[in-house]
């Protein structure tokens, strides 16, 4: 019994920390979820974690959650427009970062391409994310074909091409 209850303190003392530099798509997913996402420093807002090209394929897993969280390391403007943080959108967000290689955006919400401002009229539906993450999905799947000199794609590159999502 002294040994189980000893273990189970143990256990209980050991959290996986969340490193910037070095992330980890799975603790990253679950801390946004809870909303104990650590910041990375006093000053770090706007700072999101260095996930790679290799980061991808997991983080798009997780692109149809669309569990509202209560924030996301951007800069205010992703919660002072009115809406609801989804996780999904956050981490399609994240996935259009790493393909850029620079910020997609000021905040982790797309809206409708013919958007006239930030403001939450323009945001998309749950539906509509839920297609902006299958047009990711594809997207990435359709990357492990490289075009060919035979190959017409125009929207080989642009996972929101003709889908009237763009992020602002």
């Amino acid at each position: 019994m002294l040994l189980g209850l000893w273990l189970l303190t143990l256990a209980s003392c050991t959290t996986k920390t969340f490193d910037y530099d070095h992330p980890d798509v799975a603790l990253f997913v679950n801390l946004l979820k809870h909303g104990t996402l650590p910041a990375r420093s006093a000053d770090s807002i706007g700072l999101v974690p260095r996930f790679t090209v290799d980061d991808i394929a997991p983080l798009l897993r997780h692109a149809d959650d669309l569990t509202a969280i209560s924030s996301f390391p951007l800069a205010p403007i992703s919660y002072s427009a009115g809406g609801k943080l989804r996780l999904g959108e956050c981490i399609l967000w994240t996935v259009e970062t790493i393909r850029l290689g620079y910020p997609a955006s000021m905040g982790c919400k797309m809206v409708h391409s013919d958007a006239d401002n930030y403001e939450g009229i323009y945001f998309l539906t749950d539906d509509e994310v839920s297609d902006a993450a299958a047009r990711y999905r594809r997207w990435w799947e359709n990357r492990r074909y490289p075009p060919t000199d035979w190959t017409i794609m125009p929207c080989y590159d642009e996972p929101l091409c003709g889908s009237g999502y763009m992020w602002w």
